[in-house]
């Protein structure tokens, strides 16, 4: 995987639930048009989409898997790649339309965030492992800070939670709302060995032993310790592919299920809400050591049931209602974008040619 920029993985995956077979893949398939260079796999209003960008972002989405794909996989995760970036074209060039480009001091500060927890040899390293150079990754921050900024003025401005609609949820979902045993919100910074294991947090950097795993759970301690917010280490640190770009958010656990790991919860036993853990092993199946943990108490929830007057109570469901707006809106922006889109998939129409041929 890439070195990629999480916020933007979030965005991006909730607004790109399109089907390949859609109007962005094969529009202007009918019809004769002048053949593009060889370098060109699409355009977008007439902007080019190479070759050599798609090609490495394809390498990026194998990750460090092994197994070889078949021809006819290769072109299916070609054409989902290229897909994805004809979106983000889109979005990039309605963003410049409503200039909301991100500058470069948005670009550095970025930057300056993702590459705290290292020194300059260790990121360079990562850059260079990822066959990157910084203007590639400087240019995915852009991007990422882009559509983050577009997505704001588009579709955040647009969400109104009501105090009725909040009511009308917890009627509907009240027996959730009731704890049948004590619950703990927590959020947590895991760092494995496996050093197969593709990496989702924001800096793609995965440890190749045990020492480069204990020295980097190290580093994130002393981060938490001189004061730097837990979620900003997580997403930047964190390799947990279900928690990682979400601050290292857990949700809700249940207390008997803490229990299962002794050491774990007798560490998160003792905390007091907003303090974390120190780092903690984490063993596989065959009880050897597969990683490090750090746990962050968010809250500690008692049994029983939880009334709508209770603000943690409309807190969730508000939270809930709306990132589920956020994604209908975010979807349908996308839609219309693409519907008014000029877009050419020359990849998908030379596929379609040889399959004739």
């Amino acid at each position: 995987m890439s070195l990629q920029v999480a916020s933007s993985l979030r965005i991006r995956a909730s607004i790109a639930a399109v089907a390949i077979g859609s109007g962005v893949l094969f529009s202007a398939i009918a019809g004769c048009h002048r053949s593009p260079s060889a370098d060109v796999v699409a355009t977008v209003n007439g902007k080019e989409i190479l070759r050599a960008e798609l090609e490495r972002n394809y390498q990026s989405s194998l990750g460090d898997s092994p197994q070889k794909p078949s021809s006819e996989e290769a072109d299916i995760r070609r054409l989902n790649v290229l897909h994805q970036m004809i979106q983000n074209e889109i979005l990039d060039q309605q963003a410049a339309k409503l200039n909301l480009t991100a500058s470069d001091e948005d670009v550095n500060a970025k930057l300056t965030e993702i590459k705290a927890p290292y020194t300059d040899e260790q990121f360079n390293e990562m850059l260079k492992q990822r066959n990157l150079s910084l203007d590639d990754f400087k240019r995915d921050i852009r991007r990422d800070q882009t559509v983050n900024k577009l997505m704001n003025k588009e579709i955040e401005s647009k969400i109104n939670i009501t105090d009725a609609q909040i009511a009308a949820f917890y009627a509907a979902h009240k027996a959730d709302f009731n704890l049948i045993e004590p619950q703990y919100h927590l959020a947590q910074i895991v760092v494995t060995t496996a050093p197969a294991q593709q990496s989702p947090n924001l800096q793609g950097e995965k440890p190749a032993n045990d020492g480069d795993a204990k020295r980097k759970i190290d580093a994130a301690y002393s981060q938490l310790e001189s004061g730097v917010d837990f979620a900003t280490v997580a997403m930047n640190v964190s390799e947990d592919p279900n928690t990682a770009s979400n601050g290292g958010d857990m949700g809700f656990v249940r207390e008997s299920q803490l229990k299962a790991d002794t050491e774990v919860y007798d560490a998160i036993s003792k905390l007091k809400p907003d303090q974390f853990t120190d780092a903690l092993l984490e063993y596989d199946s065959g009880h050897k050591i597969a990683g490090y943990a750090i746990f962050k108490l968010i809250s500690r929830e008692p049994a029983g049931q939880r009334e709508l007057n209770d603000p943690r109570v409309q807190q969730a469901i508000h939270q809930s209602l709306h990132d589920s707006q956020k994604q209908l809106l975010q979807t349908a922006y996308l839609e219309t974008l693409t519907d008014g889109a000029k877009v050419r998939n020359y990849l998908a129409e030379q596929i379609l040619k040889q399959s004739g041929q």
